[in-house]
């Protein structure tokens, strides 16, 4: 299931996404970093493509063209960071 960055709401979007998509719920740009597969924070450029160009607003649209929607059900980077979190806390209780 594809997911909005900012709302985390369900989205039914065709593929593919356009650069001038916005979420219906909040408005957001739906092709850009923060919705993309290949975003990974702490990496060059926040991404694992290393072809891509670099990209500073990483919450607007852009062109890159390894654009790949992020698929909800291989994790998100919040998932992640907050079961990071309650395994690093339960280790210290």
């Amino acid at each position: 299931m594809k997911r909005c960055h900012r709302c985390r709401k369900d989205l039914d979007v065709k593929i593919p996404v356009g650069r001038k998509d916005a979420c219906p719920f909040c408005g957001s740009d739906l092709r850009c970093c923060l919705n993309c597969g290949h975003q990974a924070p702490g990496t060059y450029n926040d991404c694992r493509e290393t072809q891509a160009e670099r990209v500073l607003e990483k919450e607007r649209s852009n062109f890159c063209d390894y654009f790949a929607f992020r698929d909800d059900a291989s994790g998100s980077p919040d998932r992640d960071v907050s079961s990071a979190k309650a395994k690093l806390a339960s280790l210290f209780k």
